[in-house]
């Protein structure tokens, strides 16, 4: 289940693209099977050997093409292991309303993508999100848990803040929004065998529609994601640097191999 749209957010072979806080990998997979050199990073070290695990079965299976390249690493978002400019795209999916310093993460970010380059910043849905704080504090009290609810504007000002300029934004996952309502109201920390029966039989549709992909929930879902979309995504390029000025007020050309 992929949040950011890849067609609003194009990768090309041989792209070297960060997912941030990977999590289980989804968006850092599909990354690979499009011919990225992808780097998974996530503070959760047991994720990252899942991931690494997964990366190699899909080597193994030739799910990935020629030239595409996949490494799983445990790190810290505020002190990315990573050189300026390092990647042509980035990823961080469901991660910002985690972190207290946001906008240090943000700069981590703008500092290891490249002039021109991409990002795609996914968050829970105000709307939505406000709903499950107010049916269950455990649901968001946790130790890990989520510390903030953003408003889209509020998350596109701090994409602005660090000199990124967003071009596209879109709501996803509307029919998983009644199922995390379901699991507040009736016990968020009650799983599998332990939950209600409503929350179970959510479930086992979400399930049905992963798998199957049927064509009406599929326009079921397009119809809702403007009006309760679980997730809200933004995509933005950091701009490249105005050429440097030289005598007779002709500007310097620009060096390397930069892609537009």
């Amino acid at each position: 289940m992929l949040t950011v749209d890849f067609s609003r957010f194009p990768l090309a072979p041989g792209d070297r693209v960060l997912d941030l806080g990977c999590g289980a990998g989804r968006h850092a997979f599909e990354c690979y099977r499009r011919g990225a050199r992808v780097v998974a990073l996530d503070r959760n070290g047991e994720e990252i050997r899942e991931v690494a695990k997964w990366f190699a079965a899909m080597r193994e299976a030739g799910e990935a093409p020629a030239g595409a390249e996949a490494t799983a690493l445990e790190g810290d978002a505020l002190a990315l292991p990573f050189e300026d400019d390092s990647f042509d795209a980035v990823i961080v999916s469901e991660v910002m309303e985690h972190i207290p310093d946001d906008k240090g993460v943000l700069a981590e970010l703008v500092r290891v993508l490249r002039p021109g380059g991409r990002i795609a910043v996914t968050v829970p849905r105000y709307g939505p999100e406000k709903v499950c704080w107010t049916l269950s504090d455990a649901y968001h009290e946790v130790e890990g848990g989520h510390i903030r609810i953003y408003r889209a504007d509020e998350l596109l000002a701090r994409i602005r803040e660090v000199g990124l300029e967003p071009y596209g934004t879109h709501h996803a996952h509307a029919l998983h929004s009644p199922y995390w309502w379901l699991k507040c109201a009736f016990g968020v920390n009650r799983d599998g065998d332990e939950a209600a029966l409503p929350v179970r039989a959510y479930h086992k549709l979400l399930v049905w529609d992963i798998m199957r992909k049927p064509l009406v929930t599929r326009l079921a879902e397009r119809a809702l994601d403007p009006v309760m979309g679980k997730s809200f995504v933004a995509y933005a390029t950091k701009p490249h640097l105005p050429a440097a000025p030289v005598p007779g007020g002709r500007a310097a050309p620009e060096t390397g191999t930069e892609r537009a």
